[in-house]
């Protein structure tokens, strides 16, 4: 363990001292080993099952505000590379505040590792703590809900509890919190970088078959990528970027991005954009929070659900085709179908509660998901959606040359 000296007991046994505190705001303590940066993190805890693929986690934009205790109990175990971050601006700050593991990190076992977890962790000001029950954290979260929390590292292992139980208990819930300008682009860029594929990596886009304009609310890599490859001309804009300055590069289809944070508070600017595009008939393809927002766009409404679904193992159905996916999952907030208008109809649900995964627009060339097809981390059954998105801008470039 990281821990720090500690008090010597009876027979010479020496108890190792707590050098990280995970404070609930419900006044609960949990000691560990500190791991990371030393500092203190606040937030809300959730909790993820992917077994693999941490480092893409660890990176997506959408975890955002939030302190994430892994299910699986060795996480670092293969070290870090440079070429499995999920987020755009590698040089940036993470968006996750903090992580809850179960065993320490060992040393990285994997012909691409780079570097150590730990150190990882330090330069990305990350905070964390192992040594955890995360099972019993995990169990806590799925009874009560996603609690806010404050996680403390101090290699002195000395700490105010006191204030940090207080401070904890004065957070914010995340209902309400538009967390997007934490993570969204600063300005507009290209991208044209298609898929790692063995033993070349990372490719290059060769033909254009399509422009995509894609609204970052908190980009993933992969997706762009994805994008790439399927034929895309890609301009990445700004969350805030106007409809008009949108329609003003002639795009063929726009693509809604995942992001962290209360979908209802990103759509008080979002939403009104993606109305003037859908009335253009530009067509829209959503993932995540980007599918929350089209269906706040349609009139639906969307809900904080109790422990959120974050892991790479869940199964989804398409009720279009009736096949069952195993797909990745990362969100606290659901779309209500139950407020969905006539002219939306639910396409992908949720196998573990039925909650909303999908929708397609009848009226207009629209579609969206809540899961993450690109699959980093995660299973690619979904991959299939890309083409959807490439066949349904064909028909229309089709209606519109007729």
């Amino acid at each position: 363990m990281t821990a720090s000296e500690g008090n010597p007991g009876q027979d010479g046994w020496t108890e190792p001292r707590a050098t990280a505190l995970l404070v609930l705001a419900d006044g609960t303590v949990l000691e560990g080993f500190g791991l990371g940066a030393i500092a203190e993190a606040p937030g809300e805890v959730c909790f993820n099952t992917a077994m693999t693929g941490y480092q893409e986690i660890l990176t997506d934009p959408s975890y955002a505000g939030q302190i994430i205790t892994f299910t699986f109990p060795h996480i670092g175990n293969v070290g870090v590379n440079d070429e499995d971050t999920e987020t755009v601006n590698a040089a940036s700050s993470s968006g996750v505040r903090g992580v809850v593991l179960h065993a320490d990190i060992t040393e990285p076992s994997n012909w691409r590792a780079s570097r150590h977890l730990d150190t990882w962790l330090k330069a990305r000001n990350i905070v964390g703590i192992c040594g955890v029950d995360t099972r019993a954290l995990t169990a806590l979260i799925r009874d009560k809900g996603m609690p806010n929390a404050i996680l403390a590292h101090n290699p002195d292992g000395v700490f105010d509890v006191p204030r940090l139980k207080q401070q904890a208990a004065a957070l914010p819930d995340m209902a309400g919190l538009d967390l997007v300008p934490l993570v969204t682009a600063a300005q507009r860029y290209e991208w044209s970088e298609t898929p790692w594929q063995w033993p070349a990596g990372y490719g290059q886009r060769e033909s254009v078959a399509h422009k995509v304009v894609a609204i970052d609310y908190g980009m993933k890599r992969n997706i762009l990528r994805l994008l790439a490859k399927a034929g895309c001309e890609i301009t990445v804009v700004p969350s805030t970027t106007s409809a008009d300055d949108i329609l003003a590069l002639k795009p063929d289809g726009v693509f809604l991005s995942n992001g962290p944070g209360d979908p209802a508070a990103t759509g008080e600017y979002a939403v009104p954009v993606i109305k003037q595009l859908l009335d253009r008939r530009i067509p829209t393809f959503g993932i995540c929070l980007g599918h929350q927002m089209l269906a706040l766009a349609i009139g639906g409404q969307t809900m904080k659900m109790k422990q959120g679904h974050h892991g790479a193992n869940h199964p989804v159905q398409d009720k279009t085709t009736g096949k069952v996916e195993i797909v990745s999952m990362n969100h606290g907030f659901a779309v209500d179908p139950a407020t969905l208008p006539a002219n939306a109809t639910e396409t992908h649900v949720s196998l573990f509660d039925g909650s909303n995964c999908g929708i397609a627009l009848n009226d207009r060339p629209a579609f969206s998901v809540q899961h993450h097809p690109e699959a980093s981390p995660g299973p690619q059954d979904s991959h299939y959606l890309f083409t959807r998105f490439i066949d349904m801008m064909d028909a229309e470039k089709a209606k519109t040359a007729a």
